[in-house]
């Protein structure tokens, strides 16, 4: 029976910048060895691992004061809500000296068949024993690293660990720009989409492309913050992501948290989604995600039989995926209380050929709610200004054969490498779809009967025209440059007078 191995710790509280800065050093130990685009296989899956130990102690010194120093008693399973197997602690890994990559590796493995409804292949597949890569050295330095600090509920909070895990996660998406597009979102645009779908607690919520977890955690911050019930939110985020390393961080992220019941699921959405009943797609309340932009290769072979009647509007090139992630997530949305936002490249919007058509009958549909035009640049991995497309199964009487187009483009604050949505820009976007209604220069409501005559062309500038400012100047501005237009035109007289005067011309 194991005893708790206590690790020794200065700081009773941890606070967000110390936190990030240490795990940001951790990482920091990596370079060279690690490219940087590998840096988050290993530092979430030693944070996770690291976590599941300290509070591990926590909990079997609790019930080891429960039970008056029962050791067999602290060790029982129900006491602990994840379970570490004998010899597979921090602890155990700390003590190694040597093939600490392969202790690491079969410690990992351990846990994860010793909780498999909860913890199954959630440390992901990095190679922990490629010592070309991995030293001995380097793996006890970043052991030791990670053992200056302990991870436990009663020195380092939920919402404290969760701040610092994005934090991380945002750094790695800098590090490696272009591919981070594959596995984040803009924290202020995921803000933005879920404030648009506004959940409620009790409600399911589904991203189909869910990257590393960012807007399910959004949009169950959104439910506390508003004052829902948490507890009415237990198993009801789902989640399905392609990408083996990136799921798996979306289920570590989602933990560290402190979300207890939840549904991230590996897998390819478009080919092979993984809710469902029987032969129907499962539907949800809220339906929200970024999915790959354009992608090519997405399957349309099988969606040309689709077995979920996937392609109820029509099937999308196979050069360009964006229509099937649309159909996808309208055939997601629960009936009449479902509504989804979905982040699209501004092609989707007037494209034509099979696109063009798959739009007409989305937009006599009348599910379509609004269209809004973002910045450019704001997104990792593309300069070009995305769209959030809007849609609702049943939109309020108000809304009924109307579309609300925003151009958002301008709402952004430059920066060097990237520009960045700010809150007052969120609100602005968020004030304006509240509103639903016409404000010169950002948005206007445009009827389908409207957009059915453009060919239903969607492009935002068709139907929201910028407001052209007129050059205005104070009064002294305008006579100063009175005087200097008097003055210029005295000059030239003088000039036309001399020159007549040469030529013997009357003046």
């Amino acid at each position: 029976m194991r005893k708790k191995n206590g690790i020794k710790n200065d700081l009773l509280d941890l606070d967000i910048g110390t936190l990030s800065s240490h795990l940001w050093e951790a990482a920091n130990i990596l370079r060279g060895p690690v490219d940087a685009a590998d840096f988050k296989t290993y530092i979430f899956p030693l944070l996770f691992f690291k976590r599941l130990s300290d509070v591990y102690d926590e909990e079997f010194s609790f019930a080891l004061r429960e039970s008056d120093g029962d050791l067999e008693y602290a060790g029982f399973p129900e006491n602990h809500r994840f379970q570490v197997p004998e010899n597979c602690h921090w602890t155990d890994i700390r003590a190694k000296s040597i093939n600490i990559g392969h202790a690491l590796q079969s410690s990992m493995r351990a846990i994860e068949q010793a909780n498999p409804d909860t913890l199954h292949g959630i440390f992901g597949d990095a190679q922990w024993t490629n010592k070309e890569r991995l030293s001995d050295a380097l793996l006890k330095d970043l052991i030791e690293h990670f053992s200056s600090l302990s991870l436990g509920n009663e020195q380092c909070k939920t919402d404290i660990l969760g701040q610092a895990y994005e934090y991380l996660i945002k750094k790695f998406a800098d590090l490696t720009n272009r591919k981070a597009g594959e596995f984040y979102t803009p924290r202020s645009v995921v803000a933005l989409m879920v404030r648009m779908l506004a959940p409620k607690a009790g409600e399911t919520i589904y991203d189909p492309a869910c990257g590393t977890g960012g807007m399910l955690l959004e949009a169950l911050h959104y439910v506390k913050e508003h004052g829902g019930n948490e507890n009415l939110m237990l198993g009801k985020l789902f989640g399905q992501e392609k990408n083996l390393t990136t799921s798996s961080i979306a289920r570590m992220n989602l933990f560290l948290h402190g979300a207890e019941d939840f549904h991230i699921e590996r897998g390819d959405t478009l080919r092979m989604p993984a809710f469902y009943f029987g032969d129907n797609l499962a539907v949800f309340d809220c339906v929200i995600a970024n999915p790959p932009f354009s992608l090519e290769k997405w399957g349309d072979d099988i969606w040309i039989s689709d077995p979920y009647g996937r392609n109820f509007a029509g099937l999308p090139p196979s050069k360009s995926g964006d229509f099937a992630w649309v159909q996808h997530m309208i055939r997601s949305m629960a009936f009449k209380t479902g509504r989804m936002a979905v982040v699209l490249p501004h092609g989707v919007l007037f494209r034509m050929s099979k696109e063009g058509e798959i739009r007409r009958k989305l937009i006599e549909m009348d599910i379509l709610d609004a269209v809004i035009g973002l910045g450019q640049n704001i997104f990792y991995g593309t300069g070009l200004a995305p769209c959030v497309l809007v849609f609702r199964d049943s939109k309020p009487k108000n809304r009924s054969r109307k579309v609300l187009f925003i151009d958002a483009s301008k709402e952004f604050k430059t920066g060097r490498a990237q520009n960045e949505l700010l809150p007052e820009h969120v609100e602005n976007i968020h004030r304006w779809y509240e509103g639903y209604q016409d404000v010169e220069g950002n948005c206007r409501v445009v009827t389908i009967d409207e957009i059915l005559e453009n060919d239903c062309n969607l492009n935002i500038p068709r139907y929201v025209e910028p407001v052209i400012e007129e050059e205005s100047m104070t009064i002294d501005e305008a006579i100063a440059n009175l005087r200097e237009s008097l003055q210029a035109a005295y000059a030239a007289e003088d000039r036309l007078k001399e020159l007549l005067k040469r030529e013997g011309l009357p003046a």
